[in-house]
């Protein structure tokens, strides 16, 4: 089985420090009042049972700080890589893991990677805040305290196909405790369904900013 790459990658490697980031936001976020918070701006949907969309949820500027906060992160130890499956193909993506490490292989968490023996940089407090408002605006279970975040950082041509996330701690699962996405960057197209058929999926954009929320 091919090892993944421990070189550095960086996700913005024609950034120059000197240069304003830039990204696209959607028109109605620019709109947003000096000041303001991200619930008093986000669009709450429920799109189904225990499935909700904050749409403009992530203030620009606080994209802008994830961003540079995740590059900084992933050029460093246990920054990203390109994650295999046990049939040795490689993910159309690149990865980094926060808190506690995501084993592709094993389907399980750890402290360490185990192809290079990296320990997971710790979750910045910025992104447990921003996950902690999304839960206590569109969830009614108790506040959190993230212990484990994935990054994953996707090309034009990156994605991942429709699966299930189960494999988080039994104790977590019977405590309600949510999954939470961001998505920053280009708008992207998100599935989800009960089954792995594409064609019965329900197909939404998830634009810059937007949050999903889940409980189990």
């Amino acid at each position: 089985m091919s090892q993944p790459s421990t070189q550095p990658f960086d996700l913005c490697p024609s950034y120059q420090e000197s240069t304003k980031a830039k990204t696209t936001i959607p028109r109605e976020q620019k709109k947003r009042k000096s000041g303001e918070s991200s619930t008093e701006a986000a669009s709450v949907q429920h799109l189904r049972p225990g499935m909700v969309l904050l749409k403009g949820f992530v203030k620009p500027e606080d994209q802008i700080g994830m961003v540079s906060m995740c590059r900084q992160l992933g050029k460093g130890p246990g920054g990203f890589y390109r994650p295999s499956l046990k049939n040795g193909a490689k993910l159309n993506l690149w990865m980094m893991s926060l808190g506690k490490n995501w084993d592709s292989t094993a389907r399980s968490y750890g402290p360490t990677r185990p192809f290079d023996g990296a320990q997971a940089p710790t979750i910045p407090d910025a992104f447990k805040m921003i996950a902690q408002t999304g839960n206590s605006t569109a969830s009614e279970s108790p506040q959190i305290n993230p212990d484990i975040c994935i990054v994953n950082y996707y090309t034009n041509s990156g994605k991942l196909g429709l699966h299930q996330d189960k494999d988080e701690s039994e104790s977590s699962l019977i405590k309600g405790l949510p999954f939470i996405s961001i998505s920053i960057g280009d708008t992207a197209e998100f599935m989800f369904g009960d089954t792995r058929d594409k064609d019965q999926a329900t197909k939404i954009n998830l634009e810059s900013g937007t949050s999903v929320l889940v409980n189990p």
